[in-house]
This record gives C-alpha cells, sequence and structure tokens, in this order.
C-alpha cells in the first residue's frame, strides 16, 4: 500500500502541493506527524524525478508514492507500475530518491554524507535490497522473473561529486543515477517502461495487480537458521539493519589490522530485527573463517537455537553459548561475541554452582563479556527486562566498554518486524500499556486502512481465546499459542496411572490448563520448555514470558491475570498475585515496571494477530474497548 497513487502526470501537475498531501496522508495512516526533514525530501525530490518521468514520455505509468514493504515498516520512496515496452509484461521499477549533493564511501556498503552522524547504506544497495525483499515477499513477482527493476536517483549530485559511488557494482536491481546523467536515466525508464499512452489502463491494473497481491509471511526465525549458518545467507537485511551488520565487520577488520576493541550496541524494539542481525552475522563470520560465539541470558532461545542450527551438523551447538559462559574466558580471545537479548545481561554471573575459587575473581558480567572479544555485539531492547537483576541497557554497556578503553559504536534499528510489519501496533500496545507518552487508542481508530494486515481481537473468556487460536491456526495455518502472566503456581509434574503428567495449575473458572513443561522435568507428548514456542505441541499448555521471550508465533493469545489490573483509569500492578518469586521481590516502582514489561513481551510475540483476555472484569473491558 501507498500514501499516493496518481499517474506521474497528475502528480507532477499538482506538484506545488503534493508534499502536503502526502503529509496529510501520513497523518492519517501513522496516525503521527512526519518529521519536517521527510517533508523537505518530498518536496524537493518529487517534482524533479516525475519531471524526468514525464518528459521521458512516461506521464501515463501509474505512480505510487512511499510504498510499504509486505509485512514490514519499510517504504519504498516511488513504484513506477507500467507494461514492458517488448514483452508487454508488467514491470515495476523501485527508486530511491536522495538529495546529496556529496558522498564518499565508508567501506563496504555504507556511505558517508555530509552532516549524517553517521554512515548510511549504498543507495544501491538500498534500493536492490527493497527489490530483493518485495520479490521474496510477494510469490506473484517471484513467478514473473525480470518483472521488478531498481535505481537511485541522486538529482542533486554531479556525477564528479559522487563518483566513486557510481563504482559501486549494479544490477537489475540497482542502478545510479546523478543529475548529468539524467539522460541515462531516462533511457533506462524507456527501456523498463512502454512509452505508449494507450497503455494507461493496462498500467492501472499493474499497478493494481502490486496493490491486491497475495503476500507470504516473512520467513520465520527459526526455519531458516540452519541454513544460514551452514548454507549461505536466507535473510535480506533492510536500512539500518545492514548498517549494524557492516559496521560489525568493518570492526572486525579493524581489529585484525590496528588491534582495536569496538564494542557494538544494536538497540530496537520487539521485531525490529535484532535476532536476525545475529544469526546472519554468525553465519557470515563463519564462513569467514572468523572466531565467533552467539550467547544469551535465555535458555529456552539459547537451546532452540541449538537444536534448530545443530539439525544436520551438531558442532554448530558448541557456537551458542551462555552469558554467564565467559566468567574465565581468555581475554580478546574470541573475534567477536555475538550477545542477543543483552537486556538479561545480569550484575554478576556468579550462581550458586561457581567453583568458590572463580567466584573470588568474578567481575561483573558486561564486563566479561566485553573482555572476551575484539569485539563484542549486544543486541538488546531495554523495554524487555522481566526480571530483577536484569540490567542490560546502552548506559550500563557504554559506561563498561569506556571504562575499559574501547571504541563504542551504537546503531538503532527502526520499524517493526514482527507483528505484521504493522506501523501501528507498537503504538497501540504503547498506548494499551501507558508506556511513554503515547494515549490508549482503539484498534479500529488507529487502523485506518481496510487491508492492515495484523489482526487484533479480545476475548470474553480463555475458552474463546483459546477457540480464536484454533480457528486461526484451522483457517490460516501457521502457528498458535496462549500465554500469561506469572499469576497461577507451577507444579511439578505428577504420576498418572504410571505416566508423568502436566498439572493444570492455570485455573480460570472451569476452564484449565498446564503451564508448560519445566526444564529438565520432561513429560510424554509435551515438549520440554525450552521448545514450547517451537514445537507444534507447545498448542494447549500456557506458556509464561521466560518461555516466549526471544521467539514469534503467527497468532499469540495472551492472559492478563490478576497480577495487572485496571483501576480508576490507571495501571496497577498487584505484588500479592504474582508467583513469580524473583519479581516478587522487586522493589514497588520496579514491581510495576517488571510486570508491565512481561505484559508487552507477551504481547508481542504474534507475526499475524493477537487476542487478550484478562480474569479481571473491569481489566477485560478495559481490553475489549482497546481491540474493538
Amino acid at each position: 500500500m501507498a500514501l499516493v497513487r496518481r499517474s506521474a502526470q497528475q502528480l507532477l501537475d499538482m506538484r506545488d502541493r503534493l508534499h502536503t498531501l502526502l503529509e496529510e496522508q501520513a497523518r492519517i495512516q501513522f496516525e503521527s506527524g512526519i518529521g519536517a526533514a521527510e517533508v523537505r525530501s518530498w518536496q524537493n525530490s518529487l517534482p524533479a524525478f516525475l519531471t524526468d518521468v514525464v518528459d521521458a514520455g512516461l506521464g501515463h505509468v501509474e505512480v505510487l508514492l512511499e510504498h510499504k514493504l509486505p509485512h514490514n515498516p519499510k517504504r519504498v520512496d516511488v513504484v513506477l507500475c507500467g507494461t514492458h515496452p517488448r514483452r508487454g509484461t508488467p514491470s515495476y521499477v523501485l527508486v530511491e530518491l536522495k538529495q546529496w549533493s556529496h558522498a564518499e564511501p565508508a567501506g563496504d556498503d555504507l556511505v558517508r554524507v555530509p552532516h549524517y552522524p553517521e554512515p548510511v547504506l549504498h543507495p544501491v544497495e538500498q534500493v536492490r535490497r527493497y527489490c530483493h525483499y518485495l520479490v521474496d515477499s510477494t510469490p506473484s513477482l517471484a513467478e514473473q522473473p525480470g518483472a521488478v527493476h531498481g535505481l537511485a536517483y541522486l538529482h542533486n549530485a554531479l556525477e564528479s561529486g559522487v563518483w566513486r559511488l557510481s563504482r559501486y557494482e549494479t544490477d537489475e536491481y540497482g542502478h545510479l543515477y546523478t543529475m548529468d546523467t539524467r539522460s541515462r536515466l531516462v533511457e533506462r525508464l524507456r527501456s523498463l517502461l512502454d512509452t505508449d499512452p494507450t497503455t494507461r489502463d493496462a498500467a492501472n491494473r499493474v499497478a493494481d495487480d502490486l496493490l491486491n497481491a497475495r503476500h507470504a509471511p516473512s520467513k520465520p526465525l527459526l526455519d531458516l537458521a540452519a541454513r544460514e549458518i551452514q548454507e549461505r545467507e536466507q535473510f535480506v537485511l533492510l536500512d539500518e539493519q545492514q548498517v549494524a551488520y557492516s559496521s560489525v565487520l568493518q570492526a572486525v577488520e579493524r581489529a585484525r589490522t590496528n588491534r582495536t576493541q569496538t564494542v557494538v550496541v544494536v538497540l530496537g524494539g520487539p521485531g525490529s530485527g535484532k535476532s536476525v542481525i545475529a544469526l546472519s552475522l554468525l553465519g557470515e563470520l563463519a564462513r569467514r573463517g572468523r572466531s565467533a560465539y552467539h550467547a544469551t541470558g535465555s535458555s529456552a532461545f539459547t537451546n532452540t537455537m541449538r537444536k534448530v542450527a545443530a539439525k544436520r551438523a551438531p558442532r554448530v551447538r558448541s557456537m551458542f553459548k551462555y552469558f554467564n559462559d565467559f566468567m574465565v574466558a581468555e581475554p580478546r580471545g574470541l573475534e567477536v561475541l555475538i550477545c542477543d537479548e543483552a537486556h538479561r545481561i545480569r550484575e554478576t554471573s556468579v550462581n550458586r554452582y561457581t567453583r568458590a575459587e572463580v567466584r573470588e575473581r568474578a567481575r561483573r558480567q558486561v564486563v566479561e563479556l566485553i573482555d572476551a572479544a575484539s569485539v563484542p555485539v549486544f543486541l538488546l531492547d531495554e523495554h524487555q527486562v522481566v526480571r530483577p537483576g536484569e540490567m542490560g541497557s546502552l548506559q550500563e554497556i557504554t559506561a563498561a566498554a569506556e571504562a575499559l578503553g574501547c571504541r563504542v559504536e551504537v546503531v538503532h534499528l527502526a520499524g517493526q518486524y514482527r507483528c505484521g510489519g504493522s506501523e501501528f501496533f507498537d503504538a497501540w500496545v504503547a498506548g494499551l500499556l501507558g508506556i511513554g507518552h503515547r494515549r490508549a487508542t482503539p484498534w479500529s481508530k488507529l487502523v485506518t486502512r481496510e487491508d492492515e494486515d495484523f489482526v487484533v481481537r479480545s476475548a470474553g473468556s480463555p475458552a474463546d481465546l483459546e477457540a480464536w487460536l484454533l480457528a486461526q491456526r484451522s483457517e490460516f495455518r501457521g502457528t498458535a499459542r496462549l500465554a500469561a502472566g506469572y499469576c497461577w503456581r507451577w507444579s511439578d509434574p505428577v504420576v498418572v496411572d504410571g505416566t508423568k503428567a502436566l498439572v493444570d495449575d492455570v485455573e480460570i473458572g472451569d476452564w484449565r490448563r498446564p503451564w508448560n513443561a519445566k526444564p529438565d522435568k520432561r513429560v510424554p507428548d509435551a515438549p520440554e520448555s525450552h521448545y514450547w514456542a517451537s514445537d507444534e505441541r507447545g498448542f494447549g499448555q500456557v506458556g509464561c514470558v521466560y518461555t516466549a521471550q526471544g521467539f514469534e508465533y503467527d497468532w499469540a493469545g495472551v492472559i492478563f491475570g490478576p497480577d495487572f489490573v485496571r483501576r480508576d483509569g490507571r495501571w496497577v500492578a498487584r505484588r500479592e498475585h504474582s508467583h513469580d518469586p524473583a519479581v516478587r521481590r522487586a522493589s514497588e516502582e520496579h514491581f510495576h515496571r517488571l510486570v508491565r514489561n512481561t505484559y508487552k513481551v507477551l504481547l508481542t510475540r504474534g507475526m499475524r494477530g493477537v487476542c487478550v483476555y484478562s480474569t479481571d472484569a473491569e481489566t477485560r473491558e478495559y481490553l475489549e474497548q482497546l481491540a474493538r
């Protein structure tokens, strides 16, 4: 879907107010303002490019402005829709417009632009990756080789000012043009789009086909982990994701040539692609023969990665570690240590099993992790801290790194790649839970487009919630899981007729279900706790935040327990209803934040939809109002 759709000539005729129309549409569709810089870019770039399109004899082609990629928050500046001049088949040209007048390569696929504080992705690589992603996620385009093309246009630059950028490798998905190569741009457009104005109706149909195309779900992280690490790159990284990836690889080369130590911190919300970056890096570093490990503080996530990635190569299991595995690591013994879910870093790695001699010389866990590699990489979301003692944050990591004399690089990930790539769901969750300054808004008012991919519902009972998940799984296929706040006891399995069985601890009226199995307490016909989110047998058990965090499934059901309720228009966290021993010991303010973060994690696991229910009547009414 696009913010604005018209023919090239129609858009050019409204050039003086086009940026205003885009701003109005953005405010309607995104329910937020657009930055002044983006409005200026529309005002400066679009008339220049549309003039070139019309001068090329293509005023009749259909144009999509700010076209959103499927299941993805990223938007392509311009998509030209028409027919191929020789074949008469659909032809799409994706265009990235840049106002730059000067730019220099910054190594690999990054460029440095004056007045930009950090390097950005090469514009050819940016549009190339948009093309790959669009084809990968649109089956009808994958079945039409040669239908999609890409180009970057630096309309304010002379080739002499960016000539080193123009030497970047090009292909059908990526060409670069400047102000003084405009004639080549016009020739390129004419070679891809029919200039015959009688093809106007066909161009309209081609645009309709793209906007109405069926989109396959995003590639699930776990399904591709084995191939990602063992065979070849399976993920298409976009924009800041690729910047983070390239920043790490550059830091590795600096460490080898200059013996420097660089700490890279990657910040992003749920579903922003942190674990995709981690696995892409691990696979590439392994292929390059670099010594690298992946580490987390999550038993469920690490064990699942070990199982999936080592499906055909057991040795791969050794690449997945825990944060507390590096207490006695050799300083800089690794080239790279990738710390995923780094918000789960703790004050110390010491536990009751730590040997006395190790305990005596133990340091802070963040210091141990930094000291273990030439390039420690921390990927985290500061709003996913759900246990006391978890302290992974930009401030903590930066302070520790600078104290050790390390260079620090920070990359901020934008957007939501889970939850259907919804532009709205993050804002809805923030408003629902009272995070930041977002106001609570009913889903139907937040989503103004009929074709919003993500589904939000509420249920009147746990049985209705479970039935909804079953219906979604049956009708649309995919994975579904039911999770809840930690408000019921978690019993050991019992023996029934000589066989171990889970206990139905989660009781709500006459509805009863067991928690997922406990770690190291196997039960027939139920997955181990590590694999609750990824094993199809996990449906039928209720997961908690510790088994859900770090994972994704298509359809998420969330039970709000009595530990987090609405009273007099605000959220109240009730310690007496929590069955989490560690969380119950937190201070009052910290307890509220931990419980709220727990529900934020549970709400953001679904890729296609979420259904919510509360055991508390007042809270249930609130959820019903917001899920409408």
